[in-house]
């Protein structure tokens, strides 16, 4: 709410690091519409991919991790009836919230939403879904030490509705204005709806789920093929820190958003850059083997894992991947660190 008082003081002079992400994303977004038309069946592929990706990471950003990946694909697929424990349950809720979003292309943005999603998160476990915080709760890292430090205060629970009806008003008024660039709008709800922290549990993953449709709606659909979430999970640090820095200030109209902005759009325009080289590789002709050769060499990460791969290239088998790496390898070309499923690889020379 905070940060759409005055949104020509907030975002008004984009920094020009920021303008160039901004145009790359939407080069990136004017590409969408063709691949939809040339390779439809890659993009059904990417986007039950994604939608795997996303549920695990965004859980397991908040402590939620089924460790039997075969499992925990059988909830994800809707095929687990008894739930185990918490992390099941909360599993196969995020699940359901965030299918119910996919469902259609749009649903409307209002506090009912937010309820029903925080609803379906919980509605396996024995915490009451569907409501707001009842106590004052503030967001906190865990030191080494054992103690610990207020990263920020959330608004009161008095004030949690009022904050939430005005700040969705505000939204929906400067996305209909159309003066500021949605995905800077985008970026302040979420912003703001996070420093709000409506609920006891569940803000993050309820967040992470609305942006993703707040972008789709904005004709932004990268997120249906490459998962936010994910790429959030692999820069948990900046992720974190881009908030911190800023809420400072927010409670008084006074804090820089341009921290947490600055993250906002690059990890846009990363997931923009990774959803161009997947299409890319997989435009390419030859065997499966070239496939990949000229994945890794060309549009691959400078370090990438080979779950990135096999999301990249759908229908390539481990074992050729493993085969094309093992090659470039022994040619010099990358490199590898670790073993097993969590080694990533780096091209030499970058």
């Amino acid at each position: 709410m905070r940060s759409f008082v005055d949104l020509d003081h907030f975002i008004g002079s984009v920094p020009f690091d920021v303008v160039a992400s901004l145009r790359a994303v939407d080069t990136g977004r004017g590409s969408e519409a063709l691949f939809r038309d040339k390779l439809p069946a890659l993009l059904t592929s990417l986007a039950e991919r994604a939608r795997v990706a996303s549920i695990e990471a965004s859980s397991a950003i908040e402590g939620v991790v089924v460790a039997d990946k075969v499992r925990a694909a059988a909830i994800l697929g809707g095929e687990v009836t008894g739930l185990r424990d918490r992390s099941e349950q909360e599993l196969a809720g995020y699940r359901e919230a965030l299918d119910y979003l996919y469902q259609e292309s749009w649903r409307p943005l209002n506090v009912g939403l937010l309820l029903h999603l925080h609803r379906l998160l919980f509605r396996y476990t024995d915490i009451p879904g569907g409501a707001f915080k009842t106590t004052a709760n503030l967001v906190v890292d865990r030191n080494a030490d054992g103690s610990t430090t207020t990263r920020f205060t959330p608004v009161a629970p008095t004030e949690t509705l009022s904050h939430l009806d005005e700040l969705i008003a505000r939204y929906n008024g400067a996305m209909d204005a159309d003066r500021h660039h949605p995905i800077l709008l985008t970026g302040l709800f979420v912003l703001d709806l996070l420093t709000i922290h409506p609920f006891d549990d569940g803000n993050g993953r309820i967040t992470r789920a609305i942006t993703n449709a707040l972008l789709q709606h904005a004709d932004y659909d990268v997120t249906r093929y490459v998962s936010l979430e994910d790429r959030i999970a692999q820069t948990a640090d900046a992720y974190y820190a881009g908030l911190l820095a800023s809420t400072h200030g927010w409670h008084t109209g006074e804090h820089d958003p341009w921290p947490w902005l600055r993250y906002f759009v690059t990890v846009l325009h990363d997931s923009y850059d990774r959803f161009a080289a997947i299409t890319a590789a997989n435009r390419s002709t030859g065997s499966k083997q070239n496939r990949v050769r000229d994945y890794v060499t060309n549009h691959a990460p400078a370090t990438f894992r080979i779950a990135d791969i096999r999301a990249a290239l759908p229908g390539v088998s481990d074992q050729t991947i493993r085969l094309v790496l093992d090659q470039l390898r022994v040619a010099g070309s990358v490199q590898s660190d670790g073993a097993g499923r969590s080694a990533t690889w780096t091209r030499i020379g970058e």
